[in-house]
């Protein structure tokens, strides 16, 4: 009989951690929940420990996690949105079998310490986001030089058809209707920019050690189609399934093995049709954004992220209008000069610092979208 496995989520009351906790609560007897934490949703975090029956629950704007970490686990979900994330998933790679990464944000802005530390520490780092978690399932990691490329697909967001005169109008409400996927809001902002899916470019250059030219973004409207990974004959596997969260979240969970899920199910025969096209770098240029990112360095991709954070906040929050967002990315890139960030601690200053300058460049008025009040 297989044996129970101990779990760690950080970020419980967040659309993934909702979702694995649908996964856990279909599956009982198979995880034993050590530790379920949230940020300041006190009753969503106390709710979500109840019905998983977690031994320790705990409110991270109140208490820290560094203690409650060291306990080893066999997985620990990470998905605490942002940077915000990134110590939490330094330390639970410390004392955990396996972590799942479910925020992007801290391999974007710290990529090569993070698989460093993971290798340190034996720890596999498996992918939640159902792209690079559709990679991981079908590519092969005995045979790396039969690899010629990836290909990440995306939706297109809700402005997938929309002219960029059209998209500086956009409102809050219609950025965060998503057609094919139900999620938090800054990630469904940042599907809207494409951001999203320039973050998960940048995500699989560390996940998977590929070059730059060999991940290609395609436009997949249907999202039925999650990512496929070509080979030097010729061959392209794909992984396809129904557009829920529960289905990569239970393949990291059980990870090696498969786990029934209460995820929706896939019924080819309802295809009528899969439109694959080359994404517009003109209308998403956050795309272009993390190639040059990548091209320019780590220093950039801290950036990057951060900039974009600030930017995303200050839409959501009503201080800008949605093409101000990749406005105040692009002045802060530009802005960005080339630095060494060769620690945790470094790349937290440069990070602040990005920050600071974004911030300052949205409150003096200077995006040519700003809200006017």
């Amino acid at each position: 009989m297989p044996q129970t496995k101990t779990i760690n989520i950080l970020g419980v009351t967040g659309s993934i951690g909702c979702a694995a906790a649908d996964v856990i609560a279909a599956n009982p007897g198979t995880f034993e929940v050590n530790l379920v934490s949230a940020h300041e949703d006190e009753a969503g975090l106390r709710e979500a420990a109840q019905r998983l029956g977690a031994k320790h629950a705990l409110l991270t704007s109140r208490d820290s996690l560094d203690a409650p970490l060291e306990t080893p686990v066999d997985v620990t979900l990470c998905a605490i949105s942002g940077m915000a994330g990134l110590l939490s998933m330094m330390r639970a790679i410390e004392s955990s079998g396996a972590v799942a990464i479910a925020n992007k944000e801290p391999l974007v802005a710290a990529g090569a310490l993070v698989m460093a530390h993971a290798a340190k520490h034996g720890t596999t780092l498996l992918p939640v986001d159902s792209e690079h978690n559709a990679i991981f399932q079908v590519f092969d990691f005995e045979k790396r030089t039969a690899i010629e490329k990836i290909i990440l697909t995306a939706s297109g967001g809700p402005f997938r058809t929309w002219s960029l005169e059209q998209m500086s109008r956009a409102t809050l409400e219609q950025a965060l209707a998503h057609p094919n996927w139900s999620m938090g809001k800054k990630i469904s902002i940042d599907s809207a920019t494409m951001m999203n899916k320039a973050l998960e470019v940048i995500e699989a250059h560390y996940l998977f050690d590929l070059a730059p030219e060999a991940i290609e973004v395609v436009i997949h409207p249907q999202s039925i189609v999650h990512s496929m990974v070509e080979y030097c004959d010729g061959s392209l596997l794909a992984q396809l399934g129904a557009s829920d969260m529960r289905t990569p979240i239970a393949n990291v969970l059980n990870w090696p093995e498969r786990l029934k899920t209460p995820g929706q199910r896939l019924d080819v025969k309802a295809l009528s049709t899969l439109e694959f096209e080359a994404p517009d770098f003109e209308r998403f240029p956050a795309l272009a954004m993390a190639y040059e990112c990548l091209a320019r360095g780590p220093y950039a991709c801290v950036a990057l992220n951060a900039a974009n954070e600030v930017a995303v906040e200050h839409f959501l929050g009503g201080y800008i209008g949605f093409a101000g967002i990749l406005e105040a990315v692009g002045y802060s890139l530009q802005q960005a000069a080339p630095t060494e960030l060769p620690t945790i601690n470094d790349i937290q200053k440069y990070d602040e610092h990005i920050r600071a300058l974004t911030t300052a460049y949205i409150k003096n008025g200077a995006t040519q979208t700003a809200v006017s009040g």
